[in-house]
């Protein structure tokens, strides 16, 4: 198939099941109040990402920001790594065609370094922000155990001193921590529902304290650990729904968001976003399951800019990223 006729397939497919979701999603807010659980605190802003002419997102799994208000964009499709202006939504660049077997996360650290994990091919990578490999962790198509191998990592987590953090999710069921340059250094979970066991860890993130926060999908809480990967407590609410990915923002405040279940049936049960504090209460909320702006299918990763701007990337069918801005009040 040429390139045009594949694009054009992509947006053909987009279209139809856009035409399915709002159907859906009629149907759904007929027999539901979303807004009773929804403060309404966050509003999308129409138009943005700006795309290039004939291009669809494949799935975004993963979204992060840098210093400079750069919005980078992780997803399984052409051009898996796109930077845009926060601001104007313009594309700036994008690299990485032919490296991947299958996107999923994508962090930012302290020194616009950018961090991605590949769950297909069991590997944990480190670029410049440009795009240059600096690291890359794991055997590249074997999983495994162990302080050189993962079994479909999710996420990581840096410190400003460059230790970082991998959720080993699908397969491992752990938290791996790593020195500056990449030596392992300990690891700890297991697959379980107790307190320091997880059910696909999915999402990591750490606080200014340097506590490591984990977004335990499966098990729909999220728990939180020392940096030597000691319990010291969880969140686990109706309200908070089953996390799928997290972030700590410069502002001190937790943001996750909830995909919902993996179900045909309960698909439009749960689609939001979250602000805690870090105590774990919930302060603002946002968004339900569907195709309009301003809402999510299946919500993946979370990104909050310096200025407090907020990034959703959806998978599967939702294949895009948004943005939203804190109302004034």
């Amino acid at each position: 198939m040429h390139a045009a006729d594949k694009k054009g397939e992509i947006l053909r497919k987009r279209f139809c099941w856009a035409v399915r979701n709002v159907l859906l999603t009629a149907v759904v807010l007929a027999s539901a109040d979303f807004g009773a659980s929804q403060n309404d605190s966050y509003q999308v802003v129409h138009g943005w990402p700006e795309l290039p002419e004939g291009f669809a997102f494949g799935q975004v799994s993963g979204v992060g920001v840098d210093a400079h208000n750069h919005v980078f964009v992780f997803h399984r499709g052409d051009r898996p790594v796109m930077m845009f202006d926060g601001a104007t939504g313009k594309l700036l660049t994008s690299w990485g065609d032919g490296m991947f077997g299958s996107a999923h996360g994508l962090t930012v650290d302290q020194h616009n370094n950018i961090w991605l994990t590949d769950t297909r091919e069991h590997l944990v990578f480190k670029f410049t922000h440009d795009g240059e490999q600096l690291m890359v962790l794991g055997k590249k198509g074997v999983p495994g155990q162990g302080p050189d191998h993962f079994n479909g990592p999710t996420d990581i987590a840096v410190a400003p001193n460059g230790v970082f953090y991998v959720s080993d999710g699908y397969g491992n069921n752990r938290v791996a921590k790593f020195g500056p340059d990449g030596r392992f250094l300990l690891e700890w979970g297991r697959k379980g529902m107790g307190s320091g066991e997880f059910d696909l860890p999915h999402g990591i993130a750490l606080d200014g304290q340097g506590k490591v926060y984990v977004a335990d999908r499966s098990n729909s809480r999220v728990q939180i650990f020392d940096g030597d990967g000691k319990f010291l407590f969880e969140w686990k609410s109706e309200g908070l729904g089953k996390p799928w990915n997290i972030e700590i923002g410069r502002d001190g405040y937790a943001y996750v968001v909830d995909g919902g279940d993996v179900v045909d049936s309960c698909r439009p049960c749960r689609q939001w976003a979250v602000r805690l504090d870090l105590r774990g209460r919930i302060l603002d909320k946002w968004g339900s399951f569907g195709s309009y702006d301003g809402q999510f299918y299946w919500a993946h990763d979370i990104a909050v800019a310096p200025d407090g701007t907020v990034y959703v990337g959806d998978v599967y069918l939702g294949m895009r990223v948004q943005k939203f801005l804190r109302k004034a009040r």
